[in-house]
């Protein structure tokens, strides 16, 4: 696995300047200077703030990668080592990083998920039917990389395009065969999938989020329809499409004769999800056929959303000739860390944790806990700083729509004022609680585990409480500082406190 420098130049149309020895050739490449080695391609890549060149000063790096501005970085600051001067680093990234690393992707079974909601649950069940079958697997997204079911650490749901091929080359070697993955809108559009071959692409829905980056809905879909087009070089071999909404029903147009659709609410569509029921131990049973083959599932997470999830994961699956009588048994039981993840203390209430945190996601996981309990409905959250703020008064709607106690607090305001984002929540509750049926009760409690202290005491027998926004996060983000936080340990520990005052006052 290495490449010259002189192919370098031909694949990326580059134009090599100083002087570098024809056979020299690279087996790295890493946009992070802290990562360089000896030998190392740096692909220096333009920044918000600073150019990516700046920091090749006194690095190993054998050769930079870069544009002209780089170029002019590197030349005046008298760096003497070969360049490769690109017009656009981004759009060449992905095929030089698949080359150096061999083309990983060509020997894997590359399954890509991408949509608004249900990525993480999609490619967890992917993962657990997959290895069912007997398939070594890895698995990338928004919690984390694994490979074989053993955590490699990484930082973004769809990492950059040399992590990528280097993460796909590690898989390969481990003995992987196949790799299912989130596919985020940012990696669509940064080309951070450029240069993957994938032998199917699912798509979830689409709602509101990320217009912070898209600026609006038609943006977002052209983003995620890169992954589906005919005449994208992005495009997945197949496509498996959920038409459960307008903009699945659009994507299936786009994607053409190659496109498989789903359905789990009774829109036309190529596989169907027949009658739901719920086993007296809270497991979901459905059919679902396809080719004119009924198959029998069994579902432990609960939630409308998640039979369309497990529907969408079997459909790709099948798309892939998986043994679908090993794969339907693989993902029965599986769960998945911050989605729907119940918090059982042995209190006489319904505690959830959830990654919820886009407006239909929140009205989808409300719904599904609503239907599961016969008590009152409450809910803590918040919304992220540094990210569309167009949803945050959305956000605060859908809580106040449903539920009959809200608290709004803090998520990860990042380097917002948290009160502002706060306000725009609270904006949202207030406008939709003037028209709502019920009566619900608004609380502002800035400090998030108070807030789910709050929740924890107000709920009474049969009640239920989720606590939504961070879901499997460990961390908050206040300014430039990630403070340890986890939602589900300080569930936990209103739980616990709340039983030993109960047990006290006994």
């Amino acid at each position: 696995m290495s490449i010259t420098i002189n192919e370098l130049v031909s694949l990326s149309q580059g134009r090599l300047c100083g002087e570098a020895a024809a056979e020299q050739s690279f087996d790295h490449i890493t946009l992070n200077s802290a990562e360089l080695r000896e030998g190392s391609l740096f692909a220096a890549l333009p920044g918000l703030h600073a150019h990516g060149a700046e920091y090749a000063e006194g690095t190993p790096a054998a050769a930079i990668l870069t544009d002209a501005a780089g170029h002019k970085i590197l030349h005046d600051k008298g760096d003497s080592r070969p360049v490769i001067e690109v017009e656009d680093i981004r759009a060449i990234l992905g095929v030089v990083s698949a080359a150096i690393y061999g083309n990983p992707s060509h020997q894997l079974t590359i399954l890509g998920v991408t949509g608004t909601s249900g990525k993480t649950t999609t490619t967890y069940l992917l993962e657990a039917g997959l290895m069912a079958e007997g398939h070594k697997v890895g698995l990338i997204g928004t919690t984390g990389t694994r490979i074989d079911g053993v955590a490699v650490p990484t930082k973004l749901t769809t990492p950059e395009a040399p992590k990528l091929q280097e993460l796909f080359a590690m898989m390969l070697a481990e003995g992987c065969t196949h790799v299912v993955m989130e596919v985020s809108s940012h990696a669509i559009s940064l080309g951070r999938i450029a240069g993957t071959r994938f032998a199917v692409g699912g798509f979830t829905n689409l709602s509101q989020d990320h217009l912070d980056f898209h600026n609006t809905m038609e943006e977002y879909f052209e983003a995620k329809a890169g992954f589906f087009r005919a005449d994208s070089p992005l495009r997945a071999e197949k496509a498996v499409i959920m038409v459960d909404d307008e903009w699945g029903r659009t994507m299936s147009s786009v994607a053409g004769q190659q496109c498989l659709t789903v359905s789990a609410s009774g829109a036309a569509a190529d596989v169907q999800v027949g009658e739901v029921s719920t086993t007296l131990a809270g497991m979901q049973e459905f059919s679902l056929t396809i080719d004119g083959h009924s198959h029998h599932i069994e579902l432990a997470l609960p939630g409308q959303f998640n039979v369309a999830n497990a529907a969408l994961a079997v459909s790709m699956a099948s798309a892939v000739g998986s043994d679908m009588t090993a794969f339907i048994h693989g993902i029965a039981g599986v769960g998945v860390p911050g989605r729907m993840e119940r918090i059982d203390e042995g209190q006489d209430f319904l505690a959830v944790v959830d990654y919820a945190h886009k407006p239909a996601a929140v009205v989808a996981v409300l719904e599904s806990v609503k239907a599961q309990t016969s008590g009152r409905l409450g809910v803590v959250l918040g919304a992220g700083g540094d990210r569309d703020a167009t949803k945050r008064p959305l956000m605060g709607g859908a809580a106040v729509a449903l539920a009959d106690f809200v608290i709004i607090t803090d998520d990860n305001p990042r380097s917002e004022d948290p009160a502002l984002i706060r306000n725009a929540v609270l904006e949202g509750a207030y406008g939709a609680a003037e028209t709502a049926e019920h009566s619900p009760v608004i609380k502002e409690i800035g400090d998030r585990a108070e807030a789910i202290i709050a929740a924890v005491e107000w709920a009474q027998t049969g009640d239920a409480i989720i606590v939504a926004g961070k879901g499997h996060e460990n961390g908050q983000l206040v300014g430039n500082i990630n403070h340890p936080f986890d939602d589900r340990e300080h569930v936990r520990n209103a739980l616990h406190a709340r039983a030993k005052r109960s047990g006290a006052d006994a």
